[in-house]
């Protein structure tokens, strides 16, 4: 018999249907020659330093830093049962092969490793790589079933990932707290973010305002208006040389062309779900889970906004039976192999078409939705804008006025309901030496404006684009702070130690987080830091980096923070 563990039971359940594994047993299913089981999230974990040595269960700065020979890992207490479960079935004489069929990513490769290890099972393992919950999915994955032994690599670097944040977590949160006698949590991704929430906020609480003008004239209904001048005496002298009439010296007509937007990967889904419906990342990854369990959207966790050259005649299919208003270009475009790491974009599925999306609880369903017009508006045509600059002079001062007409609505038509139309702003027909009488003329008084405060949506696009001007070599997928997968986590995680708190849809730094930034060690909240940190990671999962060598480094960062005691 052949044992699959899955991440979940409900995709245990899925997968079971289409194998033929559909007797129901205590924490497993059974039929086919198949035994399907399921982990239930993380049922290995990091032991806790009190686990190698007694005395660590208190706190005491004398003890730091702790850096074990051999990194011990213990069965959760909360799902002690399923382990059980699991380690009787991976011992079992009837299973002779062990599929993993946890997620196709770094963590999904470290849940299945850590039981499978944890059980002392040597069986020969497989490894099912799939993106859809779709049966034809299912049952192509089953039939193209890689060596687990092609995934050592990747297992290497989820387990560096998970020894660099407890040498992070563990000495470091200690070491401050102790230090200040506080409780303080130090991560090696938490803590860049909370610094980037904490600059912002410190911005805007510093901002002084500054008070500019701007000089108006009203001639034959269009308003034209100067560039920012500084100092109300150049303005009023430019208000003073204005004459009864100004003549139009240029008039300046282009053509905007704007093509769809990309698909969705998992940041930018969150991010567009928290400033269209307010959703936290959290939620908005609870729900696309879902619907891909329930076989209506690809796999979620993918850092990838392009679908695989292969995958055009499925998709076509998909979006045939909404209409045919191809922009063959621009359709093509969203395919593009070179630009898929491990998963492609989040799409529907042709499974969709079937279901009555009704159904569903409404927060999926806006979920939902909003990855079917994405697709939708990605094989469309171009939105099309007629923009007219007219240009005047006074005093040697340019006065413009713009218009702009919507010529072709082109793929923004799909997105109506959750894009600001752009309203056709009309200027009068006008010829270049025209001569206009002046009806009104006036001092406009206006102000910079601060820094705005952080939202998800805001703060999801700047943890991915940190440290971009560190040094990387290659598209990866760990680019920026986090990952796709585990941004809304450590969003949520800052929440909960409070040292970030939420105002409606705002983020705000606490004073608990305001003072942790001002105490931490540079290196601890530059982004760069953990950019070339999830480099590293990368290269070990290519087996072109060692994680030894990889843990020494973070050790001795480490160790160079506390020797400053």
């Amino acid at each position: 018999m052949k044992l699959v563990i899955a991440e979940k039971p409900s995709v245990a359940m899925s997968i079971g249907k289409v194998i033929g594994a559909n007797s129901r047993k205590d924490g497993y299913l059974e039929g086919n020659n198949y035994i399907v089981s399921w982990c239930i999230g993380h049922l290995i974990r990091m032991s806790s330093p009190e686990s190698y040595d007694g005395r660590y269960k208190r706190w005491n700065i004398a003890d730091l830093p702790i850096f074990p020979d051999n990194y011990q890992y213990e069965v959760s207490k909360y799902t002690k049962k399923q382990y059980s479960i699991l380690k009787k079935l991976l011992i079992d004489k009837r299973v002779v092969e062990v599929i993993n069929a946890c997620d196709a990513a770094r963590e999904g490769e470290l849940i299945f490793r850590l039981v499978y290890n944890q059980a002392r099972c040597r069986k020969p393992m497989k490894r099912l790589w799939i993106s859809s919950m779709e049966d034809k999915s299912i049952k192509e994955g089953f039939n193209n079933l890689k060596d687990g032994r092609e995934y050592e690599n990747l297992y290497r670097s989820a387990l560096a990932r998970g020894q660099a944040d407890w040498l992070v977590g563990m000495n470091l949160s200690r070491y401050y707290s102790c230090l200040h006698s506080n409780n303080y949590s130090v991560g090696r991704v938490q803590t860049p973010t909370l610094a980037m929430v904490v600059d912002r906020d410190k911005a805007i609480r510093n901002f002084k305002k500054e008070k500019y003008y701007t000089v108006e004239i009203n001639a034959k209904d269009i308003y034209l208006e100067t560039s920012r001048i500084n100092e109300e005496e150049k303005a009023k002298k430019l208000l003073s040389s204005i004459s009864k009439t100004v003549e139009i010296k240029e008039i300046e007509n282009n053509r905007k062309i704007t093509r769809p937007d990309k698909l969705f990967d998992l940041t930018t889904l969150q991010r567009e779900c928290n400033k269209y419906f307010g959703y936290s990342a959290k939620q908005t990854l609870d729900y696309a889970q879902s619907l891909y369990e329930k076989k209506l959207i690809t796999y979620p966790r993918t850092d990838s906004r392009f679908l695989t050259d292969d995958m055009f005649d499925n998709v076509k299919k998909y979006v045939d039976s909404f209409g045919n208003d191809f922009d063959d270009k621009n359709f093509k475009s969203i395919f593009n192999s070179k630009k898929v790491e491990d998963h492609h974009a989040i799409i529907p599925t042709n499974a969709s078409l079937d279901f009555d999306t009704s159904s569903l609880q409404r927060s999926e369903e806006k979920v939902f939705e909003l990855l079917k017009v994405k697709l939708l508006a990605a094989r469309s045509g171009n939105l099309v804008i007629e923009n007219t600059k007219i240009i005047c002079y006074v005093g040697g001062c340019e006065f413009t006025s713009r218009g702009t007409v919507v010529i072709d609505e082109g793929y923004t038509k799909y997105l109506t309901s959750y894009m600001k139309k752009k309203e056709d702003k009309f200027l009068p027909k006008l010829d270049k030496g025209d001569k206009l009488k002046i009806g009104g003329k006036k001092i406009n008084v206006k102000y910079t404006s601060p820094p705005k405060v952080y939202t998800e949506d805001t703060l999801l696009k700047d943890m991915e684009l940190a440290g971009k001007d560190a040094k990387q070599d290659v598209d990866i997928e760990t680019k920026g702070l986090g990952t796709p997968a585990t941004r809304a986590g450590i969003i949520e995680n800052l929440i909960q130690k409070e040292l970030i708190k939420r105002d409606g849809r705002k983020l705000i730094s606490t004073n608990k987080g305001e003072e942790l930034v001002s105490l931490v060690a540079d290196f601890l909240k530059n982004p760069n830091t953990t950019v070339d940190w999830e480099m590293k990671l990368y290269q070990i999962s290519e087996g072109k980096a060692d994680l030894k060598d990889f843990i020494k480094d973070v050790e001795k960062r480490i160790r160079e923070v506390i020797s400053q005691k």
